[in-house]
């Protein structure tokens, strides 16, 4: 894949971490592709992106809708679309919830960025098969 084609390629971030979220974009713009970032569930779903996603990462625990019903929501619009998670609040229950509806990954925060980025790749890669 090209440098020309991963800025087509749309990765969103959707966490109330302003911290979180920077270094998403940090990472996701190093790798070439074009980040959307958004402080919560309903901003993201407002803002059309869903439509252009190529992956979502999300935490679990945000204000309004939670990561879980996000991942509800993507499903029900675009089933193929991989949902990574990323969480300060890991617990076993959550994670398996989560990777039962289908999330592609689940990170415990802070998380590794090397190891996020290869998360992302796989599943844009599996994504597109």
């Amino acid at each position: 894949m090209t440098n020309v084609t991963r800025h087509l390629v749309v990765v969103v971030a959707v966490d109330d971490d302003f911290r979180v979220r920077e270094s998403i974009e940090s990472l996701v713009e190093s790798a070439g592709y074009a980040p959307q970032l958004f402080s919560t569930a309903e901003e993201f779903l407002k803002s059309g992106t869903l439509a252009v996603a190529a992956c979502v990462i999300t935490d679990v625990r945000m204000p309004g809708m939670d990561g879980i019903e996000l991942q509800r929501h993507i499903r029900s619009e675009r089933p193929r679309l991989p949902v990574i998670f990323i969480s300060a609040h890991d617990n076993a229950e959550t994670r398996q919830l989560a990777l039962n509806e289908g999330a592609v990954s689940f990170l415990h925060k802070p998380f590794d960025a090397a190891d996020l980025l290869r998360k992302i790749q796989s599943a844009l890669t599996t994504a597109q098969k």
